[in-house]
């Protein structure tokens, strides 16, 4: 009888913990990155509301650790670094290193934050058991062979992608700076930086950009970014700000964010738009933002839809989520004198 009594206390916890599910959140970037930052409370935020995590002390405890256990839930976090660690021998070897963790993990979804991960670590599951979503895929997710149409995936994968407001954004920076006729392309010669700078030649070529652009500048070294940047301030009306994270210094060390952008506004006398919060929060003047934070929240409801719902990823489009807030950056408008008198569509103000 004793027996009897303790065999039916310790099997339903045994019960519970196997009914636990096993989700793995792989990144294409670093933890410091503001931009995964964004993507990641947005993603923890949906997290909470959909029950894989009970409470926010839990989520303190997995953006410290990269991992945590809730009362529904094993979550398993990795951070692919690809901002600093770019080149094929390295996506290579950090892709067979997660491949083999995920293996060994065995999870019942793998979350996919941005291109380099949906690309590298999604080919190596395609049409695999375990159902897959990944976000901020930009500009279309068919492009990796992972999904066959917008409408129809096709395969184990769906999630989120980013259309960029590229158009959205210029147009702001025209409202804030009437004058502003013609723009330069500032970027890193990044997987992200390239999309960006294609996106917005083709968009010009199209004529469906507010203002001409008269120059591109990608390159992933900083004492030739800053130079171009100098040079084309002083024959352009404006710079899109597209990406500088890729940037490396003369001896190939990645040059921090937040250096890159202090020695930016320093230095740069001419008003510029970008595409996100994350850039305006650094200091650039204006974004239509393509909002980090609801690329990871609507990630975890597609995801959602699938682990509770049964729904199938082959049959679930992808999507992209609602627009971020117009933001100008008032530090940045007051630095180059800009005077903001009414709002001029401006939804959000940074300082």
């Amino acid at each position: 009888m004793l027996l009897g009594i303790t065999v039916a206390l310790v099997f339903p916890v045994s019960v519970r913990a196997a009914e636990k599910k096993k989700l793995i959140v792989i990144d294409s970037y670093h933890k410091e990155y503001l931009w995964a930052q964004y993507t990641h409370k947005g993603f923890c935020d949906a997290m909470l509301k959909l029950g894989y995590f009970d409470n926010r002390d839990q989520i303190t405890e997995y953006n410290q650790k990269d991992y945590v256990e809730t009362s529904t839930s094993i979550i398993k976090r990795l951070w692919m670094d690809s901002k600093r660690k770019k080149s094929k021998a390295e996506l290579a070897e950090v892709t067979a290193e997660f491949t083999k963790i995920i293996n060994s993990f065995k999870p019942d979804l793998i979350f996919l934050g941005e291109d380099n991960a949906t690309d590298y670590i999604g080919n190596q599951f395609l049409d695999a058991a375990i159902p897959i979503v990944f976000w901020g895929v930009n500009n279309t997710p068919v492009k990796y062979g992972l999904v066959n149409s917008k409408e129809r995936p096709g395969h184990n994968i769906t999630g989120v992608y980013q259309t960029t407001y590229y158009t959205e954004s210029l147009q702001l920076l025209k409202a804030i700076v009437p004058r502003v006729k013609t723009f330069v392309v500032l970027s890193d010669d990044s997987t992200t930086g390239r999309i960006f700078t294609k996106s917005l030649m083709h968009l010009d070529q199209k004529g469906l950009l507010p203002c001409k652009l008269m120059g591109t500048v990608s390159t992933s070294d900083y004492e030739i970014w800053q130079r171009k940047a100098s040079e084309y301030q002083e024959k352009a009306d404006a710079f899109f700000v597209a990406q500088y994270s890729g940037l490396k210094d003369k001896n190939g060390s990645s040059v921090p964010d937040a250096e890159v952008a202090a020695w930016y506004i320093k230095n740069i006398k001419i008003p510029e738009a970008a595409g996100f919060r994350h850039r305006v929060a650094q200091g650039m003047l204006c974004a239509a933002d393509d909002s980090g934070y609801n690329q990871g929240y609507e990630a975890v409801v597609i995801a959602h839809d699938m682990l509770a719902n049964g729904l199938d990823p082959s049959t679930y489009p992808p999507r992209a989520p609602r627009r971020g807030p117009l933001l100008v950056n008032r530090q940045r408008a007051q630095q180059l004198g800009i005077k903001l008198t009414d709002n001029r569509g401006i939804e959000e103000f940074i300082d």
